[in-house]
């Protein structure tokens, strides 16, 4: 789970101060923040029950990789389309819609435990529909956040969320551990249904604005195509992904291995394993508490190095197998190197997306997050097979602080474009009514540019470029008049007449402070000349 908030309203104006906890004077923010900690506690709980029950069924480091790779596999699928449904559906509905499926599959690990069923098939099955029900939630949590809280907050916001399930991962695995340990999985399971009935009850209580009436609401394949378009073209959105897919694939082998450390190369129980993962959360509570000041000193870039650099030494000090004691407080450093990582990304993806599009693209980037993670678990639980635990985490924490510092040029967007929308560009001219789903449109721009200005005018249009592809044109180009070179015409095409009067809503300040560049470089006595050009209707 992650925090959610709401839609739209007074939240969303621009404050005056800003702090750490700022987000939680707001009423709806704050409720909502304290039911999914207390959801994540039981979250916790069932995958503590989950990752030591099969390490009872079989000590394969295959198959207890496989467990783990089966909760983040459905993210991986499921991001993009539940991205698309959390900004086409009702969000409240929605998600209730998904707690509830999730508590009927920790029932059913409940009711199987309890007959001694269950079985490593079976908790693979379940683990994977618990997966669903994540990857299903995740983008619609996150994509809710912005709307809750002032712009200045977000950052804050953000952490807030990676410090409440961190709040949750020191308080989950160690009370599910004692509850295996005393009373079984059952009970645990129990404990976790349990908890859903309370998130359920915050969401029930949770009563945001309805969204008014849209001629131009989007279906959910053209949303699905608009999100991929704004995806591909997002240059920022680019850099985000390959930073998270390099950290995330190589720092997933402490996860997927953490079971059988343990176990094997820290003679731990249950009650062992819990309190290491408590550790984690602990560590990163810390770390959330200290990301203010440490933003102060470093900036993204040097927050994830640093992240990088404490995730592949404490992989590297595990890998020896330490006393408990100093384990434990290893883990301690992973949690707050984790809690860095994962807020700083999480929060630079969400401050460059607007808010149209939000949903799918933290769905996008939830994809790359989670792949890596299914990919690194699968990929390390088979090295581990072949070489071993000890070894397989000194392979991946050299591999990660090499990459890292390898890639650390490749810098993380600064997130502080205005991607408010601006409304300047006029309604289309049309002879008669057009009907939404006519197209595809072809629209032409014509300036008029001298023959000095032609090599700036080309540098910045190009520009514009991401901007038209993001925005929902699946082609664009710039041509020139033969007969009069100082003519140049800008075109670009979109699906739908729909689709164009939906690029006039997308387009942010951001977006027309950029196109005022271009228009500027326009010798013309009036402005350029816009042109909107249709396919013929078929003929009957």
């Amino acid at each position: 789970m992650s925090i959610p908030a709401g839609e739209t309203g007074d939240a969303a104006k621009p404050a005056a101060t800003s702090g750490s906890f700022a987000p939680l004077r707001q009423k709806v923010f704050a409720v909502l923040w304290a039911a999914t900690v207390l959801g994540n506690v039981g979250s916790f709980m069932r995958d503590v029950a989950s990752s030591w029950l099969v390490t009872d069924l079989s000590a394969s480091p295959a198959a207890v990789a496989t467990i783990q790779a089966a909760a983040t596999l459905p993210i991986f699928l499921l991001a993009i389309p539940a991205g698309v449904l959390s900004d086409i559906l009702d969000r409240r509905k929605f998600l209730i819609f998904i707690q509830v499926l999730m508590s009927a599959t920790s029932a059913a690990l409940m009711v199987l435990s309890a007959s001694g069923l269950l079985t490593i098939g079976s908790l693979v099955a379940l683990t994977l529909l618990g997966g669903i029900g994540a990857a299903l939630m995740a983008p619609t949590w996150q994509s809710i956040v912005p709307g809750l809280v002032p712009r200045a907050d977000l950052k804050s916001a953000v952490a807030l969320n990676s410090l409440g399930i961190n709040i949750s991962r020191s308080i989950g695995p160690a009370l599910g551990g004692v509850l295996l340990a005393a009373f079984g999985a059952a009970v645990t399971y129990a404990a976790d249904v349990l908890t859903y009935a309370f998130v359920i009850a915050a969401l029930l209580w949770w009563k945001p604005p309805a969204k008014p009436t849209d001629d131009l609401a989007e279906r959910t394949l053209g949303a699905f195509r608009a999100g991929l378009r704004y995806a591909r073209a997002s240059r920022p959105l680019h850099r985000v992904m390959l930073r998270a897919l390099i950290f995330f694939a190589f720092a997933s082998a402490i996860w997927a291995l953490l079971p059988l450390v343990a176990r094997h190369m820290l003679g731990g129980d249950a009650g062992f394993y819990g309190l290491l993962l408590s550790a984690v959360g602990a560590g990163a509570i810390v770390g959330a508490l200290l990301l203010p000041r440490l933003r102060l000193w470093l900036d993204t870039d040097g927050l994830m190095l640093t992240a990088a650099i404490g995730t592949a030494v404490v992989m590297a000090a595990v890998a020896f197998g330490p006393p408990q004691w100093l384990a434990v407080a290893l883990l301690l450093v992973l949690g707050m190197a984790w809690i860095i990582a994962l807020t700083t990304l999480n929060s630079t993806a969400q401050a460059i997306l607007p808010n149209w599009v939000r949903g799918r693209g933290l769905a996008v980037y939830l994809t790359i997050f989670n792949g890596a993670l299914t990919g690194g678990s699968l990929a390390w639980g088979f090295v581990a097979e072949r070489v071993g635990e000890s070894a397989t985490l000194l392979i991946s924490a050299a591999a990660l602080l090499a990459v890292s510092l390898a890639l650390y040029r490749v810098k993380l967007p600064l997130g502080e474009a205005d991607l408010v929308p601006s409304n300047h560009w006029p309604e289309p001219l049309t002879a008669a009514p057009v009907e939404h789903d006519r197209g595809p449109v072809t629209i032409l721009i014509e300036y008029r540019i001298r023959p000095e200005d032609r090599a700036a005018f080309q540098t910045v249009i190009t520009r514009l470029s991401e901007v038209r592809r993001r925005d929902g044109a699946y082609a664009w180009g710039v041509t020139e008049d033969t007969a009069d070179p100082t003519r140049i015409v800008e075109w670009f095409m979109v699906e739908s007449w729909a689709e164009h009067l939906r690029q006039h809503k997308r387009v942010s300040r951001a977006d027309a402070d950029l196109q005022r560049e271009v228009t500027a470089f326009h010798a013309g006595h009036e402005p350029p000349r816009v042109q909107h050009l249709m396919s013929l209707p078929a003929m009957l």
